[in-house]
């Protein structure tokens, strides 16, 4: 990377005075979707027109009010699609279609043309303004760039008025604006301004593109309040955003945009668009939903919105894609799923107000459910698997039984070397804890109190122990301790009962009670089992049968 020296620093604007930096954003800009022409256009096999069709109708069901729809001169194929939306009446009344020209006489009047019968249609007109461009590509001084911008701007006035039943808005774009001089930038466009004369009524749109994204978004930002501050008219003019993504931050630069004084965003789902794409709409919008900002653009049903984009343009979400991939709700890591296990337990204090640890939306506000929050490999803990029993079984286990579960689990992803479904770690942990019987069975028992408060318990039983039948007789201050004064000379080793819990269970399942028991063995190492049954009282012998009977066979082996 020795060739770093050959890239020059981009300069900065000189704006000592912004303003940007205080601002909040507080209500959605006006959105233009341009998936059909720069998303389209960066296809490697281009939408064909009934897919066009069908994903402007998506993009009306979104709730957006502006739709690019194209370049309607430059293919036949552009021409025919926005002839079939007019021609079709598609287009609601409340829905604007927008088109892209350049600045030259044939091509405006066949984009007028191909407008024939539209309600409402604004007309886009650019021309490239940069130094770059003006100097390596078109050859064109400054003077020569506005008479160009100023040639369209004028055709586009005169042509529009034989369109009367046609509800006309102009849009210019300074194209590769952010490599423009920032004086030049706004002289051009006041120079456009000049010729069409909007006013508040009938406004006019300054698109101000990132055509390249060529550096930090505070200097886009910068260059947006110094156009607002610059422009004539300011009252009769939408200040608008179009943000490339070369530098990965049309995001940032569209967010800091908007705070620097801008009314509209123009972007695409998912950022598509030509290298790196475009400023991402989705991604702008949930921004401002988790900020408590209506983004007015439906995002209630993101795996609807997944499969139509992945379908119409064979491209693929990916996983960690912001608020829209498979994996974004998603945790692994054990301290990550503990902390979401706890924030979705205190939720049910709060549930009118979302704040859960590292989850900044509720997935079911765009659709999803709770179930692949949590997945478990052997990067997961026992908060992970905490969550995927409490939520999937209704299993609530004790603090330490947690961690040995977790460890049991994890340790069983690690060397299957892959993940576990909530199925197969219900099987795990039922295989790992629940009514083991072997070498140690409980066949029936019965219970009577010694004395008047049921301090002192009496239990008979019949085990099995290693394939022979005993009868057995104890007392306790419990039925679980009674049971395991009783078994104790029988299988001769002491049983220290650490912690006892239980509760009924839910979600469907079979028994209607589970017993959780925590013992030490005369080893000193802690050992946990538990058991179910339709009885609270069996389902905790149960648990000690299963405890006792993993404090065997680690004894044996």
């Amino acid at each position: 990377m020795k060739n770093y020296n050959r890239y020059q620093v981009y300069p900065t604007v000189n704006l000592k005075d912004r303003t940007w930096p205080n601002q909040k954003i507080t209500k959605a800009p006006m959105w233009c979707s341009v998936d059909l022409r720069d998303g389209n256009q960066a296809l490697i096999t281009p939408m064909g027109l009934n897919q066009k069709l069908q994903f402007f109708q998506f993009l009306v069901d979104m709730g957006f009010k502006t739709i690019e729809i194209g370049f309607p001169a430059a293919s036949e194929t552009e021409y025919e699609f926005t002839r079939a939306l007019i021609d079709q009446n598609l287009i609601p009344d409340d829905v604007t279609i927008q088109v892209l020209t350049q600045s030259r006489a044939k091509i405006i009047e066949k984009t007028f043309s191909a407008l024939t019968g539209a309600k409402n249609a604004i007309v886009h007109l650019y021309n490239s303004t940069s130094t770059l461009q003006r100097e390596v590509v078109f050859g064109n001084s400054k003077q020569e760039t506005i008479d160009l911008a100023v040639f369209g701007a004028k055709m586009m006035n005169d042509i529009a008025g034989q369109y009367t039943e046609t509800n006309f808005t102009f849009e210019y774009s300074p194209e590769s604006f952010t490599g423009t001089e920032m004086d030049f930038a706004a002289e051009i466009c006041n120079a456009v301004i000049d010729v069409w004369k909007p006013t508040p009524e009938h406004k006019a749109i300054i698109n101000l593109p990132s055509t390249v994204e060529m550096t930090s978004p505070n200097v886009y930002a910068d260059q947006i309040e110094y156009m607002c501050r610059n422009l004539k008219n300011r009252e009769s003019i939408l200040v608008s955003l179009h943000a490339h993504n070369d530098r990965g931050c049309a995001v940032a630069a569209s967010e800091l945009g908007l705070m620097a004084g801008a009314d509209r965003v123009e972007g695409t789902l998912f950022g598509n668009g030509e290298r790196t794409g475009n400023a991402d709409i989705l991604t702008i919008g949930m921004n401002m939903f988790t900020q408590g900002v209506d983004p007015e653009l439906d995002f209630t049903h993101m795996n609807d919105i997944v499969s139509i984009y992945e379908d119409s343009t064979q491209m693929n979400v990916h996983p960690r894609h912001p608020y829209a991939g498979e994996l974004v709700f998603t945790a692994f890591s054990g301290s990550h799923q503990d902390a979401i296990r706890k924030g979705m337990t205190a939720m049910k204090t709060h549930p009118e107000h979302w704040e859960v640890p590292y989850l900044p939306l509720d997935p079911k506000d765009v659709g999803r459910s709770y179930d692949p929050i949590i997945r478990i490999n052997s990067q997961s803990g026992k908060g992970g698997v905490t969550f995927i029993l409490e939520q999937n079984y209704g299993l609530y286990l004790p603090k330490a039984f947690q961690r040995n579960a977790g460890d049991v689990i994890t340790g069983v992803s690690d060397e299957l070397q892959s993940e576990l479904t909530p199925e197969q770690i219900y099987d795990v942990f039922q295989k790992e804890y629940i009514d083991i019987r072997t070498p140690l069975q409980l066949n029936y028992y019965k219970t009577q109190s010694v004395d008047q408060d049921w301090d002192l318990v009496s239990i008979a039983a019949e085990i099995e122990f290693k394939g022979k039948k005993y009868y057995i007789e104890g007392e306790g201050n419990g039925v679980v301790s009674a049971f395991c004064h009783a078994i104790e000379e029988i299988i001769g080793i002491p049983v220290d009962i650490l912690d006892y819990r239980g509760h009924s269970m839910e979600y469907g399942t079979k028994a209607r009670a589970i017993s959780y028991i925590e013992a030490r063995g005369k080893d000193g190492k802690k050992y946990y089992g538990a058991g179910t049954s339709s009885s609270v009282g069996k389902s905790s012998l149960r648990a000690v049968v299963s405890t006792v009977n993993k404090m065997l066979t680690a004894a044996e082996a």
